[in-house]
């Protein structure tokens, strides 16, 4: 018997219905992006591992799926390694591209080699597939989408503002209600500073990130694991739980961070941000989240992160600001602002909702019921005008039973249905049905185009 077929895990198929959902929030992200002023790019699937790799971290560098180079690619492997099994050094020599871990480094890599032909402050978008080799679970998959926006070649803070009233327009259009949580990294680094660890700024934001997974016992524990003394852990304690409306934190790390010119500055930049945010009229929530920090290394400054209000799911959107990301590729000092929008999250959040508008789920606006030839043959004339019109149609192709051609109608959620029999036919017309209503009516074919974009 044939196996069964069946895709990787991580990954999933996608019906006619679940596309048009998916469409409709790609469509929304760009629309918002459009307004915004950013212009669209695309990169490669692949990149040279050299592009990728070291970029994400040791972990992330785990993360990223390798290609096999073409042909035997063995040929030129060191048969030491493997017989040792020392894949870590043999990967390089059976791979020389690796599938994109995100959009961003793919996109430092693009400012880089096109910089003669880009005009600074460059503001670009990309929604592309992105693939890591994670551990499938629920909202997390091997193969997702990101919709990514960045301002790249300006410091100014009014970028960050821009950014974040682009992500409530977003999810306001899409009737999601989110909160936004802000940091910054230079309030992290003030942090490992005043408790006397200033080395150690990546084991503890690794460790503080978990805090809303594991809590702030198992925190601790890990800081105490990964070598932070106890002197410190403690002293850590009072500032992850500050408290109060978010101008009373912002006050109160003012003054736990007075002894750090980097974590003051971190406090004034938000500061900045937040002020800028007061009179733009936001509908999310936006709230100060010391112990954010993503992970990821390369920002250094606000750290932007967005979780769904009423659904249990991870974070949906998040972003930040980095300085040097192009230095890697020989371009340093060139500071950008992004954020990321996960598609695959946000469509599992608009599902558990039901937040999508009916109408999107189906394309076809009119479909003609087929009597035999010489009514088909006028309604593919009316098939042509409605057409031009804009107006999606089609017909059944065979003249099948009407119960038929009408459940076909209603299975794809068709809201009209034009009737041309004998009568119709003489008449020059058709019977334009409202399968939501019942209601029937005789009209022309330009009285029907008027009608349906009423």
């Amino acid at each position: 018997m044939a196996q069964k077929p069946s895709i990787p895990k991580g990954t999933r198929d996608f019906s006619p219905e679940e596309m048009s959902r998916r469409n409709y929030i790609f469509d929304t992200i760009r629309e918002v992006f459009s307004l915004y002023g950013f212009r669209q790019i695309e990169t490669p699937a692949m990149e040279n591992l050299s592009t990728l790799m070291g970029k994400y971290g040791e972990e992330g560098d785990k993360l990223l799926f390798k290609i096999l180079n073409s042909g035997d690619f063995l040929r030129s492997a060191d048969r030491s390694l493997v017989d040792a099994g020392d894949y870590v050094h043999l990967t390089p020599q059976l791979s020389e591209k690796g599938l994109r871990y995100d959009l961003t480094v793919p996109f430092a890599r693009y400012v880089v080699q096109h910089r003669n032909d880009i005009r600074f402050p460059f503001k670009r978008y990309q929604i592309q597939p992105v693939w890591r080799a994670d551990r499938p679970q629920k909202g997390r998959y091997r193969e997702f989408y990101q919709c990514d926006a960045d301002i790249i070649g300006s410091r100014s803070l009014l970028n960050e503002i821009e950014l974040l009233t682009m992500i409530d327009e977003v999810f306001m259009r899409l009737g999601v209600n989110v909160t936004i949580k802000l940091n910054n990294r230079k309030v992290l680094a003030g942090i490992a500073e005043i408790i006397g660890e200033p080395d150690r700024l990546i084991d503890i934001t690794v460790a503080i990130d978990k805090i809303d997974k594991i809590g702030i016992d198992k925190v601790n524990e890990e800081l105490a694991e990964r070598g932070l003394s106890a002197d410190a852990i403690a002293a850590l304690g009072p500032i992850l739980n500050i408290s109060g409306t978010i101008g009373q934190r912002l006050e109160q790390l003012r003054r736990l961070l007075a002894g750090s010119t980097t974590g003051s500055l971190g406090v004034v930049e938000l500061q900045t941000v937040i002020d800028g945010l007061e009179n733009r009229a936001m509908k999310a929530v936006v709230d100060l989240d010391v112990s954010l920090a993503r992970g990821l290394n390369y920002y250094t400054g606000t750290i932007i992160e967005v979780k769904a209000n009423d659904v249990e799911i991870g974070s949906i959107t998040g972003g930040g600001r980095y300085d040097n990301l192009t230095g890697v590729f020989g371009m340093p000092d060139v500071s950008g602002v992004g954020i990321s929008f996960g598609a695959d999250r946000i469509y599992d959040v608009l599902n558990a909702l039901n937040l999508y508008p009916a109408e999107i789920t189906s394309t076809t606006r009119v479909l003609f019921i087929n009597f035999g030839e010489r009514e088909a043959a006028f309604a593919m004339k009316c098939l042509d005008e409605l057409r031009r019109a804009g107006i999606a149609a089609e017909i059944f192709p065979e003249a099948a039973k009407m119960k038929k051609q009408m459940e076909y109608a209603n299975g794809l959620n068709v809201p009209f249905v034009a009737i041309i029999g004998e009568d119709e036919l003489a008449r020059g017309g058709m019977t334009l049905k409202n399968m939501a209503t019942g209601e029937q009516r005789f009209l022309t074919p330009s009285e029907a185009v008027k009608a349906l974009r009423r």
